[in-house]
């Protein structure tokens, strides 16, 4: 069975599919039809019960999935209106590597999940939608996101990465939204809920449970679920507060512009700091684009490899072709890098090669590679290090608040119409 992206498959099934259709939602000028909800419904469910979870009650898991399905219309609507669009080669260089991580080419994966039942167009057409979802938060927060050389100084000032380690935190939130600009009553209204909310778990209620079935957070039904988090990576609203809980204590009531907050510690651990080993290498990337397909692109660079495979030179074939401007100008070198500074899928090839060795042409989000190892070191934690690591923690915690405030923005400025069942 495919064990990659579940829940895409779950949404491909046409078992739900009715003959006469209701209309549950309407988001600005589009509806979310009766279908639409119990199809999610049944996905929502399947990754409850693979993660042991309890599943909230009918309404409530209703109008948790109903607002998602809202706020996924909402920013596949604000990407058509700026643009983000995803075309067949890029979906389909996405499909070909989930097919690749269930080590099969795309038609076997066609195969597989057809004679499982599922519709391969539904399942494409579920793929393209999360990735201009994806691309939509790229463009319209992750590359607005600018941290400077001196949030950088401040942080290693107040929030030391010390050479002993550092105290990562696993975490679970509730939300309780209000309008950002809300009336007396509209708190009132949002403090009565937290206060039910806060009897619940005070009463011994299981805070995944609470979270799935009253927090307004992205998370909700994942318990809240946050992930492991450094200090630097954590909202300013919450880095204040979660060094002084313990594990299973959760917070006071926090305010902010979306609403009230609890964050609860489920774990933590410390992070110990060894000796870092940073790798030499250099690479070539070709990208594809309207004039190069992801086909071409990867024809090209398989070409370029048979040429330095022969006795070329790959710094001179890096200046020649490399689409990555920054490295080409250097023959394609990358200097020493660090775990961590590279993308996943680009770091995982380059450890693997031995020193001297060429990797095979493969793909990542930034398009088609080939990597040459030149040697590897272990260094000890140096400053450059301790700054990337700061600029990276301070980063991802700008891109949570923004993401979280662009997302209330939109959700605010939508007109959606409950209809009744």
């Amino acid at each position: 069975m495919i064990k990659y992206l579940m829940a895409a498959l779950l949404l491909t099934t046409n078992v739900l599919a009715q003959p006469l259709d209701r209309i549950t939602a309407v988001v600005n000028d589009e509806v979310i039809l009766e279908s639409e909800l119990m199809e999610m419904q049944q996905t929502v469910r399947q990754q409850l019960r693979q993660r042991d979870a309890a599943i909230p009650p009918s309404e409530v898991l209703n109008k948790q999935v109903l607002e998602r399905l809202i706020m996924q219309r909402l920013q596949l609507q604000r990407a058509e209106q700026v643009g983000v669009r995803v075309g067949d080669d890029a979906l389909n260089a996405a499909l070909k590597q989930i097919a690749n991580n269930n080590n099969m080419n795309l038609r076997q994966f066609r195969d597989v999940l057809e004679d499982d039942g599922y519709n391969f167009s539904n399942f494409r057409n579920t793929i393209r939608e999360e990735m201009i979802i994806t691309r939509l938060r790229k463009s319209q927060v992750e590359d607005r996101v600018v941290v400077s050389e001196r949030e950088v100084d401040n942080f290693l000032t107040t929030q030391t990465i010390q050479e002993g380690g550092e105290v990562e935190y696993q975490l679970q939130h509730i939300l309780v939204s209000m309008p950002e600009a809300a009336s007396p009553e509209q708190v009132q209204e949002a403090e009565q809920q937290l206060q039910k909310v806060q009897a619940l778990l005070d009463e011994g209620g299981e805070f995944s449970e609470v979270a799935a079935g009253y927090s307004d957070g992205q998370n909700a039904l994942e318990g809240g679920e946050l992930g492991w988090r450094k200090h630097g990576e954590l909202p300013s609203l919450f880095a204040e507060v979660v060094p002084d809980l313990e594990v299973g204590e959760v917070s006071q009531a926090l305010r902010s512009g979306s609403g009230f907050h609890l964050v609860r510690v489920k774990d933590k651990k410390s992070q110990e700091l060894h000796l870092v080993k940073q790798t030499l290498a250099s690479h070539i990337l070709i990208r594809a684009n309207e004039l190069t397909s992801a086909e071409q692109a990867e024809e090209r660079l398989q070409q370029l490899r048979q040429r330095i495979a022969k006795g070329e030179n790959f710094a001179e074939l890096a200046r020649a072709h490399s689409d990555d401007t920054g490295s080409a100008i250097d023959g394609g070198s990358l200097g020493w890098t660090s775990p961590g500074v590279m993308v996943p899928e680009f770091e995982e090839k380059m450890n693997a090669l031995a020193i001297g060795e060429m990797s095979d042409v493969f793909e990542s989000r930034f398009g088609w590679h080939l990597i040459k190892v030149y040697d590897r070191r272990e260094q000890n934690m140096a400053d450059e290090f301790k700054r990337n690591k700061a600029r990276e923690q301070i980063r991802q915690r700008k891109i949570d608040e923004e993401l979280e405030s662009w997302l209330r923005a939109m959700r605010d400025e939508a007109y959606v119409e409950y209809r009744e069942s």
